[in-house]
């Protein structure tokens, strides 16, 4: 997709943004090595009632490359397009990165609902996942084939082969961009990481907002309470069998549950 505006980070990263449709405001945060445009079934049927804000977060896209990609300068991006599109309280949904992102952006700034589509908060499973390939991934000529494997083994049984095509025809894996989200969880122990985590979340206490997760991925039995203790009233789904892209597998039902979760 070819974007329409242009919004300047806190640290003057340029960042790509679009809206569309008309209504109640809400932004849509796609995952790593992806753009807006993943988003694109979701946003169509959501411009039909809503005014649909979409961005490429830095280093995807067609937002500039930048000297750091950790979560306070993604979760900066999606301020400085908020603040550029000039809406108040706009509801923001987060895909894998995205949700990691939409959650740190909505500790911080006011928001109606914040939706994190099949990203687990509690990172050491990932972290655990990655590590057996870190010397792949710091290698240019070799990461490629662990993202790619990555995805692979994500993407689930459901979502239609057309819409795999798409979605990898839209990925851009740069390689200092996938180090640099994956610092964190490269370098740091799965303790400092939960306390990073856990830190973000303290921005949720003594507020009420509305907090939904939506997996197509199992999170585990104990994920619901482990979240709930830190974001009050949260409210996680398993749909089972969806795999990474729940959103994408039933792009109609997933509308109709915002819709739902709004109300």
């Amino acid at each position: 997709m070819s974007h329409q505006q242009r919004a300047t980070a806190a640290d003057g990263t340029t960042i790509a943004w679009s809206r569309t449709g008309s209504g109640s405001p809400v932004v849509l945060v796609h995952g790593i090595t992806e753009s807006a445009a993943s988003f694109a079934p979701v946003t169509e049927r959501l411009a039909a009632t809503n005014e649909v804000i979409t961005l490429d977060l830095r280093g995807h896209g067609e937002s500039a490359n930048a000297a750091t990609y950790d979560l306070a300068s993604t979760a900066g991006d999606v301020g400085a397009v908020i603040a550029a599109a000039g809406v108040e309280r706009p509801h923001i949904v987060g895909h894998s990165l995205g949700g990691i992102v939409a959650t740190a952006a909505g500790a911080l700034l006011p928001f109606a609902s914040i939706v994190d589509v099949d990203q687990s908060l509690q990172l050491d499973s990932f972290k655990a996942q990655l590590m057996p390939a870190e010397a792949m991934l710091r290698d240019p000529d070799q990461y490629q084939l662990v993202v790619d494997a990555m995805f692979e083994m994500m993407m689930g049984d459901e979502l239609s082969a057309d819409e795999i095509a798409r979605v990898k025809r839209l990925r851009r894996a740069d390689h200092d961009v996938v180090l640099g989200v994956w610092e964190l969880l490269l370098t740091e122990p799965v303790e400092q990481i939960a306390a990073t985590v856990d830190a973000v979340l303290t921005g949720y206490a003594g507020r009420d907002v509305p907090y939904l997760a939506v997996f197509g991925l199992d999170p585990g039995d104990g994920y619901a309470a482990w979240l709930d203790e830190r974001i009050p009233g949260s409210v996680v789904e398993y749909w089972a069998d969806h795999g990474h892209y729940p959103h994408l597998v039933d792009p109609d039902r997933f509308v109709d549950r915002l819709h739902a979760f709004w109300t």
